[in-house]
């Protein structure tokens, strides 16, 4: 896979937990004690996100007939 750099945006709540979610896919959101915390969180948030969304394009395919090919993007 190819990797790719993605903008967060984060706050600190009055309990100084850090909160965030990931601009491209705003349904990434997660919170951490710790900046570093927050960024792993929402890491493993993207990750639970995009398999999500995989298994149920899937089940929306499985009855079909389709092609899979790579899309190379840069922006």
């Amino acid at each position: 896979m190819t990797k790719a750099d993605l903008t967060i945006i984060v706050q600190q709540d009055e309990n100084g937990w850090f909160v965030g979610q990931i601009e491209e896919f705003p349904s990434a959101i997660s919170q951490g004690q710790t900046f570093e915390e927050l960024q792993t969180n929402l890491i493993e948030a993207l990750a639970l996100l995009l398999e999500t969304q995989k298994q149920e394009l899937e089940k929306e395919y499985a009855q079909k007939t389709f092609q899979k090919r790579t899309l190379q993007f840069a922006a």
